[in-house]
């Protein structure tokens, strides 16, 4: 069963930067494509980033050339990098393979302006 376990969330002023981890259990993330995730009050889960077996990423035109997707293999750990944060990135973001499989709690971040 794969665990995930995302951390690194919190208020943030508008231009600010924060990473988000997330730990991983039951799946080796050098083995496999991850992704991060984001969701706000009232509207869908949206994909933000994904990084492949390959360590190939990409990332939604929305978060494009701010927020970097990478992993630590000997961590079993995937990060985002967010930086020049804005409003609204406020959200709650998740981690998970794909394809998808179990959700974590997420972690929640707050850009103030």
């Amino acid at each position: 069963q794969v665990q995930l376990v995302e951390s690194g969330g919190g208020l943030v002023q508008t231009g600010g930067s924060l990473r988000l981890s997330c730990a991983v259990s039951g799946s080796l993330v050098s083995s496999n494509a991850m992704g991060w995730y984001r969701q706000t009050p009232g509207k869908q889960r949206e994909w933000v980033a994904r990084i492949g077996a390959s360590g190939i990423s990409n990332h939604a035109d929305a978060v494009k050339g701010r927020f970097t997707i990478s992993r630590d293999n000997a961590k079993n750990t995937v990060y985002l990098q967010m930086n020049s944060l804005k409003a609204e990135d406020t959200a709650v973001y998740y981690c998970n393979t794909i394809p998808l499989g179990p959700w974590g709690n997420g972690t929640l971040v707050t850009v103030s302006s």
